[in-house]
């Protein structure tokens, strides 16, 4: 895989154009993907090596990007640990039993490397398949994780997760302690099985100012990236303009960039740092003009960074047409 463009891009080295693959590639946005995931809970899905190999597969088929990232959930590595939680179709993940107290941090089992197993023979599976294309294993950080955890589920305003940062930093620490922990091993597992790259998300951390995000996050964040070696690594949040700096501290090769802030003022942010993005995943409604436009702009300004992989500035969504996708994606190539 020397010769990757994904992996070279994330290296800095030269490619004759920027790699592209799409956050959320894989999912509602295809219909092969819902047929074959038809009657099929979410967590499930991600249990099914066969199933899992298959999905990631889906949009490396259709649209030639130039990686695939491994089809699964960011609470996967919570519920196969032990966490009483599921994914609640027009909700999202719901915990059963969420965490206020020191004794619920006590309380959080550990992550057995054996119970993710499913998700080493879901690469092994891949690897087989995919060629000279770049597998990207990834996980949720430990802020939206702990998010998660303290919400009982998604939320809007993060109020309780903030309210325990505040009123009670040491509880704070030792839960994303933990959820360092569990991320850690399951990107180990990952990386041991063969991704050639890996992607941190932290999801929300865009709710958080820079001195926040710094005091309660980074130390966490920056252990779960420092614990993984010899493979690139992505870091990606959405809202995140104002803490790119922060972020790239955390120990990632590359910073992933929403729509909100364009690369060329990333690229002065993060100097020596190679991004991701960000083309915003609205445009792809508009008239092909407005997308060739815009995809051409993210090029350019993408230029300003030691290298560049282009991506979208947050997931794919659901009602997006994958025949643009597949047309932006021989854009990108021929760029």
């Amino acid at each position: 895989m020397t010769d990757n463009l994904l992996l070279r891009a994330a290296r800095g080295q030269a490619v004759p154009h920027p790699p592209v693959w799409f956050m959320r590639q894989a999912g509602r946005s295809l219909p092969e993907y819902r047929a074959v995931r038809a009657g099929i809970g979410m967590l499930e899905s991600c249990r099914r090596p066969d199933l899992v190999c298959e999905i990631t597969l889906q949009p490396v088929r259709r649209h030639n990007v130039d990686a695939a990232i491994l089809f699964s959930d960011i609470v996967v590595p919570l519920q196969a640990a032990g966490v009483d939680l599921d994914i609640v179709a027009g909700t999202g993940p719901v915990v059963a039993s969420p965490v206020a107290t020191m004794a619920d941090v006590d309380s959080l089992p550990t992550l057995d490397p054996q119970a993710v197993g499913f998700v080493a023979e879901s690469i092994r599976l891949l690897l087989a398949e995919l060629g000279e294309t770049a597998l990207i294993g990834f996980a949720g950080a430990p802020f939206t994780l702990a998010s998660y955890l303290v919400e009982g589920g998604p939320s809007r305003h993060h109020v309780k997760t903030k309210a325990l940062m505040y009123g009670a930093p040491d509880v704070w620490h030792a839960l994303c302690a933990r959820l360092a922990d569990i991320t850690l091993t399951f990107l180990q597992v990952q990386a041991d099985a063969g991704v050639h790259a890996v992607q941190l998300f932290d999801s929300w951390a865009g709710a958080l100012s820079e001195a926040d995000y710094r005091r309660f996050v980074l130390p966490h964040s920056r252990r779960v990236l420092d614990g993984i070696a010899g493979i690139p690594k992505i870091h990606f949040g959405v809202g995140t303009g104002e803490l790119l700096p922060a972020m790239a501290e955390a120990g990632a090769d590359v910073v992933g960039v929403d729509w909100r802030t364009p690369l060329d003022v990333a690229a002065a942010r993060v100097p020596g740092k190679v991004l991701q993005g960000n083309l915003d995943p609205c445009v792809l409604f508009a008239p092909w003009e407005v997308v060739e436009q815009e995809a051409l702009r993210v090029i350019a300004e993408g230029r300003k960074a030691p290298g560049h992989i282009f991506n979208l500035g947050h997931g794919v969504m659901p009602e997006t047409d994958p025949d643009v996708l597949t047309r932006l994606v021989s854009l990108i190539h021929a760029s």
